[in-house]
């Protein structure tokens, strides 16, 4: 499976979590570690569990699974490592607090409109 399908499929299942101000950037161009980087917003620290099992959920049924999840259990910013894809769940106050968004500015984002 291709990088920009798990993103994909990461996407969806953010979404159907309800999970709001979804947002992928594209990475490739500026780092070594990821293509590309998949941001969600969760109402709660329950809400960021619920999101992470759901894409691991979903992209094991293409055989996925993630390389590592970091910040399991009361955080207000998980992360899980797909090797190409890293896909960040965090709380409001945390997504206003590091400010991915900032900090990858310069790369393109990639229009998720349509998988939502």
């Amino acid at each position: 499976m291709d990088s920009l399908k798990i993103v994909e499929e990461a996407v969806r299942a953010l979404a159907d979590k309800k999970a709001t101000n979804i947002m992928v950037i594209d990475v490739s161009e500026k780092s070594s570690f990821a293509d590309y980087l998949v941001l969600a917003t969760g109402g709660s620290i329950r809400q960021l569990n619920a999101l992470v099992d759901e894409v691991e959920d979903r992209l094991a049924k293409f055989d996925l699974m993630p390389r590592s999840v970091e910040g399991k259990q009361n955080s207000d910013w998980l992360l899980m490592d797909y090797i190409d894809v890293v896909v960040n769940v965090l709380t409001e106050d945390s997504r206003e607090k590091y400010n991915i968004e900032k900090v990858w500015g310069d790369c393109d984002t990639i229009d998720v409109s349509e998988w939502i």
